[in-house]
């Protein structure tokens, strides 16, 4: 917590949340059946509305930022579903991105809950802490089928027992393994992009990022990706740690902004919804937001380039025929944030014999959301079950989406009966004629 200077009401002068942002919201309540706090508690004030609200009192001075407010603000997920659905286009996205870094500034955590916070982001973000941290998880996951081993997790409480259900999948060699920095185009070059590896993502599910460089690959793509690349930010971003955010975006421009690239491509949703804002996040530093907004410009979801390529002149590389039923789930930052939904359903549609399947309250977060299911395990436990329910409605023969978090998440509650794998790996094995991998 620091001393901040004073600005309008309970907030400080840096970044308040803007008047004309808050009085957007005319309340009619459009929100509130895509909320997944209030489809949990039907709490006034743990929806948009009432957080709106919330902010709207404390800009005015009449309530502080400690106690209820830091209590609903907490509780938010930030999916940005109300986004989506709100008629009156307001941008809850933008209050939460102002209010948050607020509450980290000018809010004191308890003492177990900043350890715990301060441990998550003292690990995530770093790629040779999190390969450091691979060595004893794996050991740990072939303990894990020892029964004393598995009686012990079960009794772990509250956060310490998320974080040892939500533990990736270790495979050493894995995570110890590098992407080459240059992967040629199949045939005639279409396209020339970089390709941002991410921390968790290239460490416990390298086998995606592999999977998404042959893909590009295969449908025409020079494909770069920077040995010096950092964290994005985004992790911290959605938790409100503006600092180390903006210095990690700082950095990402940096070493993407010399290549001659036509895309900046990634594969994960939180990561591409950060950086596609790093222009509004940097509108303050004028030294950086011309090359921010250069920067976002150029960045695209794998899904929004591949979808590109079919419009323009179909698929090249040959699909063999997938026989089962897929069912695809929206990851938030995807689907919400930046407002990709049509684009991944049409690359999955260019498998011969592919059954598309939708989900019932398919609007609804899994309960992921960056560190959520972490911090708040109870709540994100409940929509974890929730959404594994919805997803074995529908009978599907695989489950597919777009976010190692969410992969994570869903997992977790739905078992390891289906065979769940983010799209770039169902269209990498259909285009080499391979068998769909497992988890």
């Amino acid at each position: 917590m620091t001393t901040a200077p004073a600005g309008r009401g309970a907030f400080d002068a840096h970044r308040p949340p803007e008047r004309d942002l808050l009085d957007d919201c005319v309340h009619c309540g459009f929100c509130l059946p895509t909320c997944p706090t209030y489809q949990l508690w039907g709490e006034e004030m743990d929806s948009p509305r009432g957080r709106i609200y919330l902010m709207n009192l404390a800009e005015k001075g009449e309530i502080g930022l400690q106690g209820p407010f830091h209590e609903h603000i907490d509780r938010c997920l930030g999916c940005m579903a109300c986004v989506t659905a709100c008629p009156s286009g307001v941008q809850y996205d933008r209050l939460l991105e102002s209010v948050r870094p607020q509450l980290e500034r000018n809010v004191e955590r308890s003492r177990g809950d900043r350890l715990f916070r301060n441990a998550i982001f003292a690990l995530f973000p770093y790629k040779r802490r999190l390969r450091a941290a691979a060595l004893p998880g794996a050991l740990y996951q072939r303990l894990r089928g020892v029964p004393a081993v598995r009686r012990l997790a079960a009794r772990l409480p509250g956060r310490l027992g998320a974080l040892e259900s939500l533990l990736p999948p270790v495979n050493v060699r894995e995570a110890f393994a590098t992407l080459p920095a240059h992967t040629p185009a199949v045939g005639e070059r279409r396209a020339r992009v970089a390709l941002l590896s991410g921390c968790v993502q290239d460490v416990f599910f390298h086998r995606v990022n592999e999977a998404t460089v042959r893909v590009l690959a295969a449908e025409g793509c020079d494909v770069l990706v920077p040995r010096d690349q950092v964290c994005c930010g985004a992790l911290e971003l959605h938790a409100g740690r503006e600092d180390p955010a903006l210095g990690r975006a700082r950095r990402t421009i940096e070493t993407f902004e010399r290549l001659d690239v036509d895309h900046l491509v990634t594969n994960v949703a939180g990561c591409g919804s950060s950086m596609k804002e790093y222009a509004h996040l940097l509108a303050d530093d004028p030294e950086w937001v011309e090359r921010a907004r250069v920067f976002s410009a150029r960045v695209r979801d794998v899904h929004e380039v591949l979808a590109d390529l079919l419009d323009d002149g179909g698929p090249r590389a040959p699909r063999h025929p997938f026989r089962g039923r897929v069912a695809y789930h929206d990851a938030c930052h995807l689907g919400h944030a930046q407002r990709v939904r049509t684009q991944p359903r049409a690359v999955l549609r260019s498998i011969p014999e592919l059954e598309l399947v939708e989900l019932p309250e398919a609007e609804l977060c899994c309960g992921s959301a960056g560190i959520y299911n972490l911090v708040a395990p109870e709540a994100a436990a409940q929509l974890g079950e929730r959404k594994a329910a919805n997803v074995r409605s529908v009978g599907p023969t695989v489950v597919v989406t777009a976010n190692p978090g969410c992969l994570l998440q869903i997992g977790r509650h739905l078992g390891t009966d289906l065979p769940l794998l983010h799209p770039m790996q169902l269209l990498d094995a259909s285009i080499r004629g391979t068998a769909v991998p497992v988890r």
